[in-house]
């Protein structure tokens, strides 16, 4: 098997034999990127000097002896809404490009320590706004399965250099979803951690209180090994839980359901959801019976509110964590035409005016409205009200299930252009993740199967309670394996022309 095709697991696995070295293993991930990138876009900053040294570094500490994290030398992409020091970081926004940061995000520092080789950065919708990667200011990245089609977002950028076998891991950040619908869409795998269960310094923030970075991987086991490893308390981070990583690993590894209780949210599935997308869950579902789960039905009559409240709680928390880009301390700056003298609020407008793209204008300018004075209860005090209601129906729900599952997008990869017209189109694609970060649950994606109507990816979503991320691992590792068995291998290994090739 080439390279660039094993799982993380099996990298590792190869470098701690002596049957391949980090140096290889990058290597080979840097010239995939060199090959294939030009078409799917999935890099804003490949370091490939800075990853190479990482690489050889790993193999000298090998050779030596020492003892090493057992994802030392396997190269990684990261999201580039996390700041990285000496790589820019640009959120995808005009704002900040060519930004270099001088220091490393909390979750970067360990992977550094860790020994993982950093890729590059990965392309994202600016700001971390947006559905499907056609937001960034630098261009869209396309979907390996179709380069006609969205990869997903905002983190479409690290779900699509899995999908193309650019890279075994990456780094990706769920607010409504952006990591588990891109991974839904492209057949890979992607985990949002309980909020706070990985430290958000060092996270360009878009919603703070709903921000929260994950492993987006091609194997559920990947997943659980890149979460123990970026996650834990975070002294630099006031949100961080003080708590130990769950044991994420171990449950991937056991994969046991026999006895769990699964439910199925009535609310997350049927209308509105494509029906090939609706078929293969509903196979999946029956895999975890035959596994010897038992399926309950519940109710969350919140979850229909979600959507609504998460686009004002968001937007109010994007209108002010996105004040700081003034145009006076760092970042773009641009001066008014027309005006000699202008005045500092006269140089932010322009600058915020040529830095900033329609949707992030759009989300701001919701946000400051719901925030303002006369509104501020009726709209953002009313969306914290219904947070509430979406967390207590959460938490009635895991009186009766261990976990819960849905489809985790209610569509496949849509076409270019096919939503951008619509803005409430594309927010209705994260209909079945949003919940979850509402509430500050885990939340699972991994692939389905191939939709009948296209022959697209299809996600899984299994959510747990907060802190019990260990319970979707052992039930998406316990799928995986008998979605493997019935596919005949990993879903990944149909995906045509581009990745084919590979």
């Amino acid at each position: 098997m080439p390279l660039i095709r094993s799982s993380a697991a099996e990298l590792a696995n190869l470098m701690a034999t002596g049957e391949a070295s980090s140096v290889e293993i990058t290597r080979a991930s840097l010239d995939r990127i060199a090959e294939v990138d030009g078409e799917v876009h999935a890099f804003l900053h490949v370091d490939a000097e800075g990853a190479l040294a990482q690489a050889a570094e790993v193999d000298r500490r090998r050779a030596a002896g020492e003892e090493l994290h057992a994802l030392a030398g396997v190269p990684i992409a990261v999201k580039d809404v996390v700041v990285t020091r000496g790589l820019p970081t640009t959120a995808g926004s005009r704002i900040l490009e060519g930004w270099v940061p001088p220091y490393d995000a909390t979750l970067v520092t360990r992977l550094r320590e860790a020994g993982l080789p950093i890729l590059g950065k990965t392309n994202m919708d600016e700001f971390a706004m947006g559905s499907s990667t056609e937001h960034s200011a630098y261009g869209p990245t396309r979907n390996p399965w179709d380069l006609g089609r969205i990869p997903g977002g905002s983190g479409g950028g690290s779900a699509a250099c899995l999908a193309a076998y650019e890279a075994p891991l990456a780094i990706g950040t769920d607010t409504g979803g952006s990591i588990r619908q891109p991974a839904s869409v492209t057949g890979t795998v992607g985990a949002k951690p309980t909020y706070g269960g990985v430290s958000r310094y060092g996270l360009i923030a878009m919603a703070s209180s709903l921000d929260q970075a994950g492993p987006c991987t091609r194997t559920v086991l990947d997943a659980a090994l890149l979460h123990s490893l970026i996650g834990g308390h975070d002294r630099m981070d006031s949100t961080s839980l003080d708590a130990p990583v769950p044991p994420v690993v171990e449950a991937a590894n056991r994969a046991d359901v026999s006895g769990m209780r699964i439910g199925i949210v009535k609310e997350l599935t049927g209308e509105g959801f494509q029906p090939g997308v609706q078929k293969r869950f509903e196979e999946a579902v029956q895999h975890l019976v035959d596994a010897g789960a038992e399926i309950v039905q519940v109710s969350c009559p919140s979850f229909r509110y979600a959507l609504a409240a998460y686009y004002l709680v968001m937007p109010s928390e994007v209108s002010s964590n996105l004040a700081k880009f003034d145009a006076m301390r760092y970042g773009l700056r641009v001066l008014p035409e027309g005006i000699d003298d202008p005045s500092a609020e006269q140089v932010m407008a322009a600058t915020r005016d040529a830095g900033f793209g329609d949707e992030v204008k759009r989300r701001i300018i919701l946000g400051t409205y719901a925030l303002s004075s006369g509104y501020y209860d009726a709209y953002y005090g009313s969306a914290q009200k219904v947070r509430t209601l979406i967390a207590d129906d959460f938490a009635r729900a895991f009186e009766v299930a261990d976990v819960l599952v849905s489809p985790t997008s209610p569509t496949t990869a849509f076409p270019f252009g096919d939503k951008m017209s619509d803005p409430l189109s594309m927010y209705m694609q994260d209909i079945a993740t949003i919940p979850a970060n509402l509430a500050g649950v885990p939340g699972l994606s991994l692939p389905s199967g191939l939709a009948d109507e296209d022959g697209l990816p299809a996600g899984f979503q299994i959510l747990a309670p907060a802190m019990k991320d260990e319970r979707m691992y052992a039930v998406g590792s316990a799928l995986e394996k008998r979605l493997h068995a019935a596919w005949g291998g990993p879903l990944l290994a149909r995906v045509p022309s581009l990745v084919k090739e590979a």
